[in-house]
């Protein structure tokens, strides 16, 4: 295949490969995006599936899936979808620019590519938001071309597979080394996701039940009796901490003060209560949006993100009546916050304060 490396033309020969599939099609996993036996995968779904789970849980991408599918059942729906009534329906799977880049991508699509997904990895790496890996589990589930998919779960039993002891991320090569001949020229949609399946149901973290393992036989690190050492993590560098004020004021109404956030960065266009912005050390100076009787929590609000740790001092207050909103922020009522792109984040912010 044009722009990945050479696969295996007779991998069907490798007994590893055989076992996996044969175990997969007795134990596969029922999924929402998953074809069943025998149907053909959605390019769609399949699309939609792997951006969402990004860094993220199939159990809690399910109930954001099912919404998405409802509202937007296709590619074509989606690209005509608003962006602010996307965001709010993302909101909490975290990660936004990945919805983002989903709307870009739709577009993209639609409005070039007539509607149709690239079939190849490198097509599909040309998509916003597509990056090595989502190209290669989309090629090899959506398409049956023949790619090497690496995920955690992936990660996590080649490394015991081959008692890999590089660190990752620096063992990714090494990983994919060891993963490629084992890549079948039929179903590789299918070996990829039995091996996902696999490190999600058996070959787990902590406690791997290698005695049902399909490749036990083969595992290095079960052989071992050491399947737990893998994969070796480098060590973690300890978070920045950064400070901020958030501020959660309701008015005589039954509504709270949100505004929007500025269009590019962190959370760009998502719904906030106003706050002073953050940073390392202590918390940026500023004004409450409002003149009121101001109480502050006795504990903050910690949050954690990938490269930082948040923790806002949250200030509430409840005017006595209607007053007019600050520029460039509005009221809204409860009842309508969940058609707010709210991040977890100011959720957790306006619940403390309640």
């Amino acid at each position: 295949m044009v722009g990945t490396p050479a696969i295996n033309a007779n991998p069907q020969s490798d007994l590893r490969s055989v076992a996996l599939l044969a175990w997969y099609d007795r134990h596969r996993r029922i999924l929402p995006w998953r074809a069943l036996p025998g149907e053909r995968m959605e390019p769609y779904r399949v699309w939609l599936s792997e951006i969402m789970l990004q860094q993220t849980t199939v159990e809690t991408v399910k109930p954001y899936f099912a919404r998405f599918l409802a509202a937007w059942p296709d590619i074509t729906a989606l690209a005509a979808a608003d962006d602010q009534a996307l965001l709010a329906a993302w909101a909490g799977l975290g990660y936004y620019a990945r919805a983002r880049n989903m709307i870009a991508c739709a577009r993209h699509v639609v409005g070039t590519l007539g509607g149709v997904f690239p079939d190849t990895e490198e097509g599909l790496r040309a998509l916003p938001g597509v990056g090595a890996y989502t190209a290669a589990a989309i090629a090899a589930i959506a398409f049956d071309r023949p790619a090497v998919v690496i995920d955690g779960n992936i990660e996590r039993v080649i490394t015991r597979l081959g008692a890999i002891a590089t660190p990752v991320p620096a063992a990714r090569p090494e990983i994919r080394a060891a993963l490629e001949p084992m890549v079948p020229s039929a179903r590789p949609g299918d070996f990829a996701q039995a091996l996902m399946d696999l490190g999600a149901g058996v070959c787990t973290p902590r406690n791997p039940d290698c005695l049902i393992c399909p490749l036990q036989p083969f595992c290095a690190a079960a052989k071992a009796g050491t399947a737990t050492a893998y994969p070796v993590k480098a060590a973690k560098k300890a978070k920045p901490v950064r400070f901020g004020t958030a501020y959660v004021v309701h008015d005589g109404a039954g509504r709270i003060l949100l505004r929007t956030r500025p269009g590019k960065g962190l959370l760009a266009g998502m719904t906030e209560v106003p706050n002073s912005g953050w940073s390392e050390g202590e918390a940026p100076a500023a004004a409450p949006p409002l003149k009121a009787d101001w109480l502050v929590l006795n504990a903050p609000v910690v949050h954690v993100f990938t490269h930082f740790e948040l923790r806002l001092t949250v200030h509430t207050a409840t005017m006595p009546g209607p007053v007019p909103a600050p520029e460039d922020m509005r009221w809204v009522a409860i009842a309508d916050l969940d058609s707010e792109p709210l991040p977890t984040l100011f959720r957790k912010v306006i619940a403390a304060a309640d």
